[in-house]
């Protein structure tokens, strides 16, 4: 079996036996048309992925599994493609960072500092804007207010793993027809692993066995997604704590198999190939690989460009990714795109830099960097972009 056969399979597979998201339809509609007006206007279209994607453990969600992804890089990201003349479709988490609205809307910069109660004894209701930060402000809504009347921003949003992959292949498989002028920037955090809806919990997982004596309904109370219960007797497992087998879980003091939660997820199947092969070929596809450890870094995203086909993977280091990243392309030498040295420098900390290296931590200074990589990024995105269009014969790059 090939692989592209094997891709269709577990497509197949992972579609048919998880529901759609209940916005799918209407989502799908307003990217539809969104595709077309652009499309029609010659306008370069977008999608940005964005934010990271919840792993449910019940059906009747109360517990998740997250990741750490607040959907700066989408967010920022969509703003400068803005800026250099893109339509974008924003696929964002629910709740996560917005174009424009993001530069008000974290913890430590909460929009209501920005604002005051005008001194005016005619309205004191009135709210305005503090003086020091009205220039910031007017710029942000000026380019706001450009987007939102050109129609050139549509935002959907998702927060599950199986919302986002069914959003995913339905937008790109309304790009395809773009061909190469479309562009999928999959800037998201997807979560590697899930839990089948098949061994879901219906209702909440409960941390006690105060319900026990409830009549159960449905299937067994043999549960081994919670743990809660032994999968052999389906009894509960509180009469036989002292004869437990501890294994390498365990930990002093020890914690009693029936109060533990046990989760067994299996691996969020690989769709990234499908993007190339079916949903949108001819798009010019962006994917990132983000990394702990330096030293792997540019072998994993080489590992991704090679399994995936896609047209370029940015790498970036948790630690660094504000101040770095690496473009990894077919054939091409690998770059590195920085802030300018000028501007990364801590003080006091020895020239050592390797152009071929990532940087080391110890010399970026705290704090937020003065430019956003973004802006660096984006323009970079594009000039590849518009070879790819030239490549493909596109009459207007």
């Amino acid at each position: 079996m090939s692989a592209t056969d094997a891709a269709s399979m577990a497509e197949e597979l992972y579609f048919n036996s998880h529901p759609p998201p209940k916005g799918l339809e209407h989502h799908t509609a307003l990217a539809r048309d969104f595709i077309a007006e652009h499309s029609a206007k010659g306008t370069r279209v977008v999608l940005v992925s964005s934010g990271g994607t919840t792993v449910p453990l019940e059906k009747n969600t109360v517990r998740f599994i997250d990741n750490f992804s607040a959907g700066t890089r989408g967010a920022t990201s969509a703003e400068y493609f803005l800026e250099a003349g893109y339509a974008v479709i924003f696929l964002h988490r629910q709740f996560s960072l917005l174009p424009y609205s993001r530069h008000y809307s974290h913890s430590t910069d909460c929009f209501l500092d920005f604002l005051s109660l005008s001194p005016s004894a005619s309205d004191p209701n009135e709210v305005v804007v503090a003086p020091q930060y009205r220039e910031k402000m007017a710029t942000v809504l000026r380019k706001y207010n450009a987007a939102k009347s050109k129609n050139l921003l549509l935002m959907l949003p998702f927060v599950t793993i199986t919302d986002y992959l069914f959003e995913l292949r339905a937008i790109a498989q309304l790009m395809h027809p773009l061909g190469p002028r479309g562009l999928l920037y999959l800037a998201a955090a997807v979560s590697d692993f899930f839990l089948p809806a098949s061994r879901m919990s219906e209702h909440k997982i409960q941390s006690t066995n105060a319900v026990d004596s409830v009549p159960q309904t449905g299937k067994p109370k043999n549960d081994s997604v919670t743990g809660l219960y032994n999968p052999e007797s389906q009894e509960s497992t509180s009469d036989t704590e002292d004869e437990e087998t501890f294994d390498n879980f365990d930990s002093s003091p020890r914690v009693p198999r029936a109060k533990r939660l046990i989760v067994d997820l299996d691996p969020v199947p690989k769709f990234l190939h499908n993007l190339v092969s079916d949903w949108s070929p001819g798009c010019y596809i962006v994917s990132f690989k983000l990394e702990t450890d330096p030293a792997i870094l540019v072998h994993k995203a080489k590992y991704s460009l090679d399994r995936y086909q896609h047209n370029l993977v940015i790498g970036n280091l948790l630690a660094t990714r504000k101040w770095e990243v690496v473009f990894v392309t077919p054939g091409h030498k690998d770059v590195w795109i920085r802030v300018p040295a000028a501007r990364r420098k801590k003080a006091g900390v020895a020239d050592t830099e390797d152009d071929d290296e990532p940087l080391d931590p110890a010399t970026l200074p705290e704090g937020e960097p003065e430019v956003e990589i973004e802006s660096l990024i984006i323009p970079a995105v594009e000039e590849l972009h518009s070879k790819h269009i030239k490549e493909f014969g596109g009459a207007k790059a």
